[in-house]
């Protein structure tokens, strides 16, 4: 079974120095905070090690080729968790197109492009995070014939077979989105298949979290994902400030919200912004699973106060019906 995961995607024009220009590996590793850090890529690895060394002192600068960050999770919560980055310090600059960066004296210039503009950003170190590979060279897999994609993944089957007997692929090196959870669930499947039994995977069940501050998760479809497929939606929405112990804890900044199919109530997708948001989400990943509805979710008693409180009352929002609102 091969398992060998991911490597940082190298810029041509910025390798990978490991001092100045860094992957997200040295990135964990510095010895102080830099007093300027250069982010390239606002994905989920560029936010989380930004928001790390912001929160330790870094003067943060994020640059992002696309219009917005965090691209995959839900659009209103990734807008909102970067206006709640930038009050907390780091800078955005978004449509932004890097193509040079230069080491001079210890320090880095990066040359971009904005709107026709030419733009220079000097920093001590960059951190290039425009994504991952599958570590799939030197496996001699080649040799032996097993088929890859054209992004040099390992084709299989729904059985984690690759097209040679006795070799099958999971995690990284496969199709799919790169999360360790991911990979843990596809190697208990991938085993139990070989020992006969009925390993199964359900990929609409697999939640994507950033580990930011506050964090952000997403499981299934978002809003935008449902109506680009054409599904009739009902969208349920409730701000962590209207729970009481959010208030409580001084921590009342972000939202959960719901997509559910508008026939059925079938949940199709949830998404949360706070704190804890990578613990809260498993209870809608439970759901998905079971396929149940935003009523089963909000008709199911939660401890109170809790944060999952608001987590019911997003899906009693699905039918406009949360118990808790408020006016401002």
């Amino acid at each position: 079974m091969i398992a060998t995961g991911s490597v940082p995607i190298e810029l041509p024009f910025a390798k990978f120095d490991g001092k100045t220009i860094v992957s997200s590996t040295e990135a964990l590793c510095f010895t102080e905070a830099p007093k300027k850090l250069l982010v390239i890529g606002a994905g989920a690895i560029g936010l989380e090690l930004g928001s790390v060394w912001n929160r330790l002192g870094s003067e943060v600068t994020m640059l992002e080729f696309l219009p917005r960050i965090a691209i995959g999770f839900d659009l209103e919560l990734s807008n909102l968790l970067q206006r709640l980055l930038t009050a907390q310090g780091i800078t955005f600059h978004l449509e932004t197109k890097v193509s040079a960066v230069k080491i001079g004296n210890g320090r880095v210039i990066a040359t971009a492009t904005k709107g026709g503009d030419e733009l220079k950003f000097e920093a001590d170190k960059v951190l290039v995070s425009v994504g991952r590979r599958p570590f799939s060279e030197g496996l001699c897999a080649e040799k032996l014939g097993v088929e890859f994609d054209e992004r040099k993944r390992i084709k299989v089957d729904k059985h984690f077979r690759t097209n040679i007997e006795g070799i099958y692929a999971i995690g990284d090196v496969i199709a799919g989105p790169m999360l360790a959870h991911k990979a843990e669930d596809e190697g208990i499947a991938c085993v139990e298949i070989i020992a006969g039994k009925s390993g199964h995977v359900n990929y609409d069940a697999i939640a994507g979290i950033i580990y930011t501050n506050p964090e952000l998760a997403g499981v299934g479809l978002t809003e935008d994902q449902a109506k680009e497929k054409g599904m009739d939606v009902r969208i349920g929405k409730f701000p962590f400030r209207a729970n009481g112990r959010a208030v409580a804890n001084e921590d009342v900044d972000g939202m959960a919200k719901f997509v559910a199919d508008a026939k059925t109530d079938r949940i199709l997708g949830a998404h949360i912004l706070q704190h804890l948001a990578s613990e809260l989400i498993a209870e809608a990943v439970s759901v998905i699973e079971f396929g149940g509805s935003s009523e089963d979710l909000g008709r199911t008693c939660h401890s109170h106060p809790t944060l999952s409180e608001a987590v019911k009352e997003a899906a009693l929002n699905v039918e406009k019906r949360a118990l808790h609102i408020i006016n401002r």
